[in-house]
């Protein structure tokens, strides 16, 4: 692992194709001084976007390592409760999104998923739970919860700023343009997940969390050290990946390989959504992604999501426009163009599901 001094701005062409995801230090945008360690970030961000949707972070001169370890063991001791009262906090006690689900209360893609969880979003002026997402946070009655969780979360929404900020560079724009783009993240609709992976039964119809795309913006993912679980779909000629129809309709199977993003100490991992999708007229994609956990252990995860704000207007950037124009390859070539989407709007239909018997976030 690098001294906090140094600079690890890694391109994926340093990486073995399909093997690994590129490790990225974000230390240089810690200092605004560091004009040189900032193009060359910006630059690497650039390529594992293009060619990935996903790459390790090293924050290791953001955070210090011990803090998500501990965050980790806070949520052990919760999980570990009697189920009697890890359900005082239950999701239907509020407005179905903030709050504990049981194990295999969550579904992707109609199949149950092999894992139990809370969710946090940001906390809503008039908190009213009859409506979807404008309940109230719940916290476990666990000493010490939630005052480390909320320093994460503080946390974590300068290093989504930070993140984004980068990001901006590493797609040209300019002064001007990053300052709008903040303006539509700088109070970010967080949601935050703190997810227990009990060992997956080999007779168990589907997966520890099934694959999905992630839909928000920016994912922020710390792991405990289990190997093997977390997949990611990397698009690659002369590897075709198996066929599932309820993921992949045959239409739309595309050659590539499931590879492992497993933690490394450090880092976290880091992954685009949807809205990327939508603010680079697809020039970056949201990547497929799942959890197969079948190892002994209890295996916990704690994704942030920083999205963006819930009143947004998220809509394709001049910056990603210039890009594409500039390449030859889409000279003479017609290009779809992604539809604007108010974020709030988009979020409630995607959250929306849970209100409907055996739907997911991700059907």
């Amino acid at each position: 692992m690098p001294a906090p001094s140094e600079v690890t701005a890694t391109s994926v062409a340093d990486f073995p194709k399909l093997s690994s995801l590129p490790i990225i230090n974000i230390a240089p945008y810690l200092d605004p001084h560091h004009t040189t360690g900032r193009v060359s970030v910006a630059a690497a961000l650039h390529a594992a976007c293009l060619e990935y949707g996903f790459f390790y972070l090293d924050i290791s001169s953001f955070v210090d390592r011990s803090e998500p370890e501990e965050l980790t063991e806070l949520a052990r001791k919760f999980f570990a409760l009697p189920q009697e009262e890890k359900e005082k906090i239950a999701l239907r006690n509020e407005d179905h999104a903030r709050g504990y689900a049981r194990l295999k209360e969550n579904v992707t893609k109609g199949k149950a998923d092999n894992h139990e969880g809370i969710d946090f979003y940001r906390p809503v002026e008039e908190p009213d739970k009859t409506k979807p997402l404008w309940g109230r946070n719940q916290w476990p009655d666990v000493p010490g919860f939630k005052e480390k969780y909320d320093q994460w979360i503080e946390k974590m929404k300068k290093l989504g700023l930070i993140v984004m900020e980068a990001m901006a560079d590493g797609l040209g724009m300019t002064k001007e343009e990053w300052n709008e783009l903040r303006s539509q993240v700088d109070d970010s609709f967080w949601v935050m997940r703190i997810i227990g992976y009990p060992p997956l039964p080999n007779d168990h119809d589907g997966f520890s969390c099934g694959e999905h795309k992630d839909y928000g913006c920016l994912t922020l993912l710390h792991a405990d050290p289990t190997l093997g679980a977390l997949e990611v779909f990397v698009q690659d000629k002369g590897q075709v990946v198996q066929v599932v129809p309820d993921v992949m309709p045959q239409e739309h199977v595309v050659d590539g390989v499931w590879i492992k993003a497993d933690p490394i100490p450090g880092c976290i991992v880091c992954n685009i959504g949807e809205m990327w999708e939508i603010w680079t007229n697809g020039l970056y994609k949201s990547t497929l992604h799942r959890v197969v956990h079948r190892g002994s252990n209890y295996r916990v995860s704690i994704p942030f999501f920083f999205e963006p704000n819930f009143n947004a207007l998220v809509k394709p950037l001049a910056a990603a426009s210039r890009i594409q124009e500039g390449d030859p390859k889409n000279k003479d070539k017609p290009r779809k163009i992604y539809e604007p989407v108010v974020y709030g709007k988009f979020l409630l239909d995607k959250v929306g599901n849970n209100f409907d018997t055996g739907k997911g976030k991700y059907d």
